[in-house]
């Protein structure tokens, strides 16, 4: 009995400690899995975290950044400061028509007409908005830029251009209506006396309709033969169509209604607006718009010399 009872003794002792052994290593196992699952979400706690914190970035520097505006404005236009670049011709372009007369009040046999640097006569206000890639445009453009050029030349005329988009799905994708009028925008504010000149060559070689337009990298290019004088600085410019976000949303303000106009809104391009009328004549005929010109010119002299009553005080009793 006591030889089979010591015989058995440590077989029993080794299988509770292989017993024992087995439960410490499935207690390890079980730990070990319990760590690596709350490694893991953790992990997933950090990374949520950090997307989170990166969208929110994201949002709030976009919020944060304000969009980017060109200079040199003139409520939400570029005065023209300088014709440089514009060639002269006989007649005016494309028209066979002969050079109109500087606008001035017309001639009254009681009143002096005033020349344009009379301190009466004060310039005329013309205000052009144009798509650069408009038929319309075009043919505004290069039927009237010489006298346009000859007027501002004269200080007979406050001329202002007015790039907007309205064509954009006119391009393939591309949007050439609204990289071109940010083109314009970069040469207006980096370029300022070449902006004429530029707005005329986009013009006079607008693409066809329905095309994809000129490429970014040969707006650039138009820009620099037209003058510009920082060339490098309007090519980055045009390239990376700094103002493309800004022509956006003058081109929605004009449609919803032209700034210092009384119910004129902008629903095709262009729109010509003299002394704050819009002009409805033919596009491509410079005499008709010329004599537009000097009849809102005369009707704003005469109004504004015109005496205004003075009502006489009635005697008090």
């Amino acid at each position: 009995m006591s030889s089979d009872g010591s015989s058995n003794t440590p077989s029993s002792q080794r299988r509770e400690a292989v017993r024992e052994k087995a439960q410490q290593v499935q207690a390890q196992q079980a730990r070990a899995r319990r760590a690596r699952r709350a490694w893991i979400v953790a992990g997933i706690v950090i990374l949520v975290g950090a997307l989170a914190a990166s969208v929110t970035w994201a949002f709030a520097s976009t919020a944060a950044k304000p969009q980017a505006e060109p200079q040199n404005l003139s409520n939400d236009g570029f005065h023209i400061t300088s014709v440089a670049g514009i060639a002269s011709t006989v007649g005016q372009v494309g028209s066979g028509a002969t050079p109109t007369p500087t606008p001035s009040p017309a001639a009254d046999p009681a009143t002096p007409t005033p020349t344009p640097s009379s301190s009466a006569a004060a310039p005329v206000d013309i205000r052009v908005y144009v798509d650069f890639l408009s038929v319309g445009a075009r043919q505004f453009q290069v039927a009237n830029v010489q006298q346009l050029k000859k007027w501002v030349t004269e200080d007979a005329a406050k001329l202002t251009y007015y790039p907007v988009a309205m064509l954009t799905a006119k391009s393939n994708g591309t949007k050439y209506s609204l990289r071109s009028a940010s083109a314009a925008a970069c040469v207006a504010t980096h370029s300022p006396d070449s902006f004429f000149a530029y707005a005329n060559e986009l013009l006079v070689k607008q693409p066809s309709a329905d095309s994809d337009g000129l490429t970014d990298a040969a707006l650039a290019d138009l820009a620099a033969a037209s003058g510009a004088s920082d060339p490098k600085t309007v090519r980055s410019c045009i390239q990376n169509e700094d103002y493309a976000a800004w022509v956006k949303t003058v081109t929605d303000r004009a449609v919803s209604g032209v700034p210092g106009t009384k119910g004129v809104s902008l629903t095709g391009t262009p729109l010509v607006l003299v002394n704050g009328t819009p002009y409805m004549g033919a596009l491509d005929d410079p005499a008709e718009f010329a004599q537009f010109v000097l009849t809102i010119a005369s009707n704003s002299y005469y109004k504004s010399t015109v005496p205004t009553p003075t009502p006489t005080p009635t005697a008090t009793p």
